[in-house]
């Protein structure tokens, strides 16, 4: 049985796009960049692939706000394209400048009854410009919803991930807030060294998100958007701590650990899920 394949988008100002196709291979994917146009003119088309990546970056220079051309372009040329993607149990991650784009699509957050189609997909929550008025380039620590159907954070309860955005405050009015809540749908929250909600409390919250939002799904887990960068940790040498780390291990008589991060174990859920699936 061939590995599960991934297609990693990429073109017109990002540029994260080897990162997660490096990712994804060390995860056990075959991973695949393809231009935003190759999908568009149709020379390469979804069906053969079962991960569909929305990479971080600056798509269309965040013109008219971060991911809004993007979507725009994908939905009208795509967005039938896209929903039946989903519909056959495919997975669906959207990282940083990605989750600006799919909640622009209206992938995300997909309550259940929402009607979608190419044209007309729900858009209910904003991701927008950081509360404290700049670009963040930070490491967060973020808590993770054990309880949350979330293909790619299963086994996760508290993670380190780095940020880079200068529009990553996730809003919406409250009735939508308190329905990803109640159903689940918030994934990963800010929070302090010691795992504790961040309270919107800067810079461990780096943008003012409400309900320190740092990341949600659909109802079904199968399609996620955050905004820190799993990627950018696929190795442990990425860490900014990793030489403290080192040498605390190495006066404990220990040695490095040097297994999977949680940025590849992240990826690897998704993998994993879509290796199950296809054994059926």
């Amino acid at each position: 049985m061939s590995n599960p394949k991934a297609l990693v988008l990429s073109g017109y100002g990002l540029n994260c796009d080897h990162e997660t196709a490096y990712a994804f291979e060390l995860s056990g994917a075959e991973a695949v960049r393809v231009h935003i146009n190759s999908l568009i003119d149709g020379s390469v088309g979804l069906d053969n692939f079962q991960i569909l990546a929305f990479v971080g970056g600056f798509s269309w220079g965040d013109d008219h706000g971060a991911g809004v051309i993007q979507a725009v372009r994908m939905k009208t040329n795509l967005g039938d394209k896209i929903l039946e993607f989903v519909g056959k149990g495919n997975l669906v991650i959207g990282i940083c400048n990605g989750f600006q784009t799919i909640v622009n699509l209206g992938l995300l957050p997909g309550f259940d009854g929402e009607e979608f189609d190419k044209t007309g997909m729900a858009r209910s929550v904003a991701l927008t410009f950081n509360d404290c008025g700049n670009f963040r380039d930070d490491w967060t620590q973020l808590k993770v919803n054990q309880s949350s159907p979330c293909v790619f954070t299963k086994g996760f309860d508290e993670i380190e991930l780095p940020v880079r955005h200068g529009e990553g405050k996730f809003y919406s009015d409250q009735v939508t807030i308190q329905r990803l809540i109640k159903n689940n749908q918030v994934v990963i929250q800010y929070a302090l060294r010691d795992g504790s909600p961040a309270e919107g409390k800067f810079p461990f919250n780096p943008n003012g998100s409400v309900y320190d939002i740092a990341g949600i799904c659909d109802p079904t887990g199968r399609i996620f958007g955050l905004m820190p960068h799993p990627e950018a940790f696929n190795h442990a040498t990425n860490h900014p701590d990793w030489t403290r780390n080192r040498e605390i291990m190495k006066r404990q008589g220990k040695k490095p650990d040097l297994n999977l991060t949680t940025g590849i174990r992240m990826f690897k859920n998704g993998v994993d899920f879509i290796t199950r699936k296809n054994r059926g």
